[in-house]
């Protein structure tokens, strides 16, 4: 309820900022329809009056109107994703009620749009390395609960694959493949300029299930080490850049309510024996004793696991600014009920954004807060494999059975411990349960020092706590013979961030050269904690004693740099260098340095080009980048852990759990990855064909 409070009092403040937009006086008035080249209105289009950061954006039929304080001549600028940029100049005399329609074009290149690369933007036209960006027009849409699900089968080079059908489930993200025998695979991820921890959560199937993908802009994938290497020493699987949504310096309040909902169902089931094949296979082939265990049923084990997947996804978001300061706030509640039985995933968050800009545009701030809430329920995935095997001529119910009700294979001293277990019984005597809590952070402040020359600092902060149960009652079979369980689990993850960078231009229009510089530190510090509980059966008694705590701790401190160069407009070349230090090795190993190289040939710019319409550039990179999730948080030191239940010591009638030494290697540091691209971008017809084309290796 507090949470509630919170949100509901969050919105009321901004709802009553927005109110003075309502009783300003207009001195005149810009307005009219925006259009595709088909006529389809488009809602969403960004219409901003240059040099003073005011704007708005067009609603659902593709309307937009701008309020002016005072006559005068404006440039008005028109930005879609996936159209070209439009600059409008138009002169307003007081009192006056302008109507201007708009009909955008197509750009399937989006050569002026600019691409978040880390650390900075580039145009893309501009891009050296084999980067893609993929932006909310071309998301996928439908049944699309986390995030990594907007973008799968979108882009080349990029493996998404579901881990079950399980509601939240994670997914298998490669990035041209893996890298590691035995360390992590995944690519980094970095939301709003905030590496994330995506090592996984307790009690939740997928970090990334805890982000709304409704607040999500656009995503960036950063595929060859030319690209990536300005993360240095956690790039070695690349990079996805994820870029939230933003309010706009608008003096309306604008109020979009969404809701989205699917089912879900199973299409094909593993095919089996039924109940009347099995006993015409058993009557011709089997021994006697084989037809005394054939039951008189006909039951279906998988058709009695599966159910309609049912999936809700609701948003209301207030957005809109006045004068300078623009803000967006989300609420959503999000429902999925799994199409295995009491599977489900429910979760409700908020998000929060302002970007207030001071000292006529020269300092720009971006804050970020995004707090969501999961409550999870996760079915028994065993009982899927056990309603494969499990006899089709038995009943589900026993009203004899002592285990709950449920049938069971069992002879006269109890249950047959090999025999599969009642996959309805799994199912059902089993309440695995978790909460979890994730905030996710950060303030960034953009001073232009002077000319073309920008500092900033950025504080961020990802932050998560999650508490779990699993019940299993005392008749339940699968842990009859340890009466039942009745386990806990809490784990609290923090991961703080600070940096700070500068970027420099410098347009040396006498050489024909652009120079473009940013260089800057970070500092990251990462903290887990998990208290050690006891394994008790269903009653309370004590399994397996609480282990030992884990609390550890490591840190990682980087130096690095980019050079973007242009030549004539059509040279191009990204220099990048960076040096880690991670705590999580010995101090003669400790730092790694991590460069890379990029040439670019923008071949259509050329002279002998001047008459074709066609799109075409030459690109070739080479890079370093590492990986340092390996084994555990300091694998280069002597390390003891609590032996398991088959490795104890008998003292008389008791035996005792040992302190056991880990492996260790002194010598040890984080695994490092060379790659080499060449690639070709190109595009003609008017763009109606583009395309690129990539071969690396690694």
């Amino acid at each position: 309820m507090k949470n509630v409070y919170l949100l509901v009092r969050s919105a009321f403040v901004l709802v009553c900022m927005a109110l003075p937009a309502f009783v300003w006086g207009q001195a005149a008035t810009l307005s009219g329809t925006i259009t595709d080249p088909l006529g389809e209105t488009l809602p969403g289009v960004t219409v901003l009056i240059d040099g003073t950061g005011q704007g708005t954006i067009s609603d659902i039929d593709g309307v937009y109107k701008l309020a002016f304080e005072a006559p005068g001549t404006y440039v008005i600028t028109y930005s879609y994703i996936g159209f070209k940029k439009v600059t409008s100049t138009v002169t307003l005399a007081s009192g006056q009620n302008m109507k201007q329609d708009l009909a955008l074009e197509l750009d399937a290149l989006m050569l002026e749009t600019a691409v978040v690369v880390g650390y900075g933007t580039v145009k893309s036209k501009d891009l050296t390395g084999s980067i893609t960006n993929v932006g909310v027009k071309d998301f996928q849409s439908g049944n699309v609960t986390t995030p990594e699900q907007l973008i799968v089968g979108k882009v080349s080079g990029v493996q998404i694959t579901s881990n079950s059908g399980m509601p939240g489930a994670g997914s298998r993200i490669r990035i041209r493949g893996g890298t590691s025998l035995n360390a992590s695979n995944d690519p980094l991820i970095v939301v709003d300029g905030v590496p994330v921890d995506n090592n996984g959560i307790s009690g939740s199937g997928n970090a990334l299930s805890l982000i709304n993908p409704d607040d999500i802009e656009n995503i960036t994938i950063l595929k060859d080490a030319s690209a990536s290497a300005i993360y240095g020493s956690r790039a070695a699987n690349g990079v996805i850049i994820i870029t939230t949504k933003k309010g706009f310096s608008d003096t309306k309040l604008h109020i979009d309510v969404s809701t989205t909902n699917s089912f879900a169902t199973v299409t094909q089931t593993v095919d089996v024996l039924s109940a009347d094949e099995l006993r015409e296979v058993i009557t011709a082939n089997g021994t006697a004793t084989q037809l005394a265990l054939l039951g008189d049923e006909n039951t279906d084990w998988q058709n009695e696991l599966y159910r309609l997947g049912i999936t809700t996804d609701n948003d209301i978001t207030f957005s809109g600014g006045i004068k300078n300061f623009p803000y967006r706030l989300n609420l959503e509640y999000m429902m999925e009920q799994g199409v295995l039985d009491r599977s489900q995933l429910n979760r409700m968050g908020s998000s929060l954004s302002i970007n207030p800009t001071f000292l006529n545009g020269k300092l720009k701030t971006d804050a970020n807060g995004k707090f969501y809430h999961t409550d999870n329920f996760f079915a028994d995935q065993g009982a899927i494999g056990s309603a494969i095997t499990f006899d089709p001529t038995k009943p589900v119910y026993d009203d004899a059975s002592v285990y709950g009700g449920f049938y069971e294979w069992q002879n006269a001293a109890g249950l047959i411990g090999l025999a599969p277990k009642n996959p309805v019984g799994l199912l059902n005597q089993r309440d695995d349960e978790s909460n979890v809590n994730r905030f996710i952070g950060n303030l960034k402040i953009d001073l232009e020092l002077f000319k073309n020359f920008h500092g900033v600092v950025n504080g961020g902060l990802d932050m998560s706590r999650s508490a779990g149960t699993i019940v299993v009652p005392a008749e339940a079979a699968s842990s009859y013979s340890n009466g039942g369980v009745n386990n806990q689990y809490e784990q609290s993850k923090d991961n703080r961030l600070l940096e700070a960078y500068f970027n420099y231009k410098v347009d040396a229009s006498k050489i024909k050269s652009k120079f473009d510089f940013t260089g800057g530190y970070s500092y990251q510090f990462w903290t887990r904690k998990e208290p050690a509980f006891a394994s008790l059966s269903f009653d309370g008694d004590t399994i397996t004693p609480a282990g030992i705590p884990t609390e550890t701790e490591n840190a990682l401190i980087s130096f690095y740099g980019r050079l973007n160069y242009t030549l004539n407009n059509k040279y191009l070349l990204t220099a990048t260098l960076r040096e880690d230090g991670s705590s999580r090795f010995s101090p003669e190993n400790r730092w790694g340095l991590f460069p890379s190289v990029a040439l670019a040939w923008l071949v259509s710019d050329e002279a002998f080009m001047d008459n074709s319409t066609m799109y075409l550039k030459f690109r070739a990179g080479y890079g370093v980048t590492g990986q340092q999730d390996i084994f555990n948080d300091y694998p280069y030191i002597a390390n003891y852990d609590s032996s398991t239940s088959t490795a104890q010591y008998q003292f008389g009638d008791v035996f005792y759990y040992l302190l056991r030494p880990d492996g260790y290697d002194p010598n040890i540091k984080w695994e490092e990855t060379s790659s080499y691209n060449v690639g070709i971008d190109f595009g003609f017809a008017g763009d109606k064909v583009s395309g690129s084309l990539d071969v690396y290796k690694k």
